[in-house]
């Protein structure tokens, strides 16, 4: 089978300090680009592109993604362009972009915090998840999935970053099947240090954007999220088949203060459309360590804080639109006007008012979708 695999990675760091390439899987797929997004820093890129140089890569920075945009848009670049937020991760959306409007088959996305192991190759592994017909399939009485349970943790009783906090979501009833199939997009787990909220990280000790919670090994290498069941989809380490981007884009995070939900809300958006569609979306291999870097674990509270609330009404919001789309287009377009048909449900005005934007940012996303394919 010859693929074509697009790798984004959005980065404000040198990457040769995390071990983000291997060489060898470069020397068994021949057809790879490297989507490298970043901030446009001169240093850090002259860094990255020693690295890189060997391989067919493209950085887009600001300006770079704001020629795109002219390039495709004309007058309109700057209203396009606005999709794409600045200086934080969802970010990596625009590489979505280029991946669609290259036809790309299989998107891999890595995060520069994390390094790749021997035993899982960076390509390989992915695709063995994503179109081998295995695995074991669970389903949640709670309608939540804890992925941390897959892992083995040297605590069991936390969840992970994105997971609703209401206490209903968290009964971990789980039902096993021998369900197996192919899937549209896989979420690689980790060992180091699991995907945590701040509250999670200070209530354990963390005042760096760590704490004493690691993980040690994987419990099961592909676990298929049942129908009608959530998880937190974490976007540090995942692969999924092109079809899937019309509906994956990274709602428009650093707004009103509002931050890092961006992969958390893409996953519930997409888990909903997958079901409807009788896609699947699973997690496990390929492990990778995350080595988080140390952060302000305040800073990162205050930009959750607003973004945990709004997450314990979406999920529950999304989860009751009806769909009849056929495709990802159509499902994501559907579930952007049950938004914001829903948004009196959120009793803040600043809620109210931060989803509204992300409405427009979908729809408007759909737009460029549309046009440059």
């Amino acid at each position: 089978m010859t693929l074509k695999v697009y790798i984004v990675i959005a980065s404000i760091n040198e990457l040769w300090n995390i071990g983000c390439i291997n060489n060898e899987d470069f020397d068994y797929y021949n057809n790879i680009k490297i989507i490298v997004i970043d901030e446009g820093d001169v240093s850090v890129r002259r860094e990255n592109e020693k690295l890189l140089e060997n391989f067919n890569v493209e950085f887009y920075g600001p300006k770079e993604r704001l020629e795109w945009f002219k390039s495709r848009f004309n007058k309109l670049a700057e209203k396009y362009a606005s999709v794409i937020p600045k200086r934080c991760h969802a970010e990596t959306s625009f590489g979505f972009l280029i991946a669609w409007e290259e036809d790309a088959d299989i998107i891999i996305e890595i995060d520069d915090d994390v390094k790749l192991l021997d035993e899982y190759p960076l390509i390989e592994q992915r695709l063995d998840n994503l179109f081998t017909k295995s695995g074991i399939t669970v389903y949640s009485k709670s309608k939540w999935y804890n992925t941390l349970e897959n892992l083995e943790l040297n605590d069991t009783k936390i969840f992970p970053r994105g997971h609703p906090y209401d206490p209903t979501t968290r009964i971990q009833e789980y039902i096993w099947t021998n369900e197996h199939d192919e899937c549209i997009l896989n979420v690689g787990l980790w060992i180091g240090h699991p995907d945590l909220d701040a509250l999670t990280i200070l209530y354990n000790n963390g005042l760096e954007g760590r704490c004493n919670i690691l993980s040690k090994n994987i419990k099961r290498e592909k676990v298929i999220i049942g129908k009608g069941t959530y998880f937190a989809i974490c976007s540090m380490n995942t692969s999924f088949r092109k079809e899937i981007i019309p509906a994956f884009y990274q709602p428009y995070m650093k707004y009103l203060g509002i931050d890092r939900f961006d992969d958390i809300w893409s996953g519930i958006l997409l888990k909903r459309i997958a079901d409807h569609l009788d896609d699947k979306v699973c997690l496990g291999k390929p492990l990778v360590y995350h080595d988080k870097r140390p952060r302000n674990t305040f800073k990162d509270l205050k930009s959750e804080l607003e973004g945990m609330a709004i997450n314990e009404i979406l999920w529950r919001i999304v989860d009751q639109i009806e769909l009849s789309g056929e495709d990802y287009s159509e499902c994501y377009l559907e579930l952007a006007n049950g938004i914001e048909e829903s948004l009196d449900k959120f009793n803040e005005k600043l809620h109210k008012d931060f989803m509204k934007v992300q409405v427009e940012k979908m729809k408007l996303w759909l737009d460029i979708i549309d046009k440059i394919k």
